[in-house]
């Protein structure tokens, strides 16, 4: 079985910076695609960030500049920085993963709990 744990959220001031992270653990054979996504009380799940395997990155709008996306194949782990944070932003960030899992061989879609990012003064 494969698990997603997200980590780094919290709150924190406009302006400021955070740092998530997203651990992908159990039988994986390789990772493709991994992004970050979030959902603000009464909107829907927006995609924030996406990576594939070889590295190519896309962003929302919203966060393009400020937020970087960036994994560590070694360690099945992508990660969200996000910079100069602003109170839209809050949300519940997830992320979703694409995994090739061995024994037995099957390639699922994967998601996190969930973690909280809130931005406020």
């Amino acid at each position: 079985q494969v698990q997603l744990v997200e980590s780094g959220g919290g709150l924190v001031q406009p302006g400021g910076s955070l740092r998530l992270s997203c651990a992908a653990s159990g039988s994986i054979f390789s990772i493709n695609a991994m992004n970050w996504y979030r959902q603000a009380p009464g909107k829907q799940r927006e995609l924030v960030a996406g990576i594939t395997s070889g590295g190519s990155t896309n962003y929302a709008g919203s966060v393009k500049g400020r937020f970087t996306i960036s994994r560590d194949n070694a360690k099945n782990t992508v990660y969200l920085q996000m910079n100069s944070l602003k109170p839209e932003d809050t949300a519940v960030y997830s992320c979703y993963a694409i995994v090739v899992a061995r024994y037995p061989t099957r390639v699922g879609e994967y998601w996190g709990q969930g973690t909280q990012v809130t931005v406020s003064s």
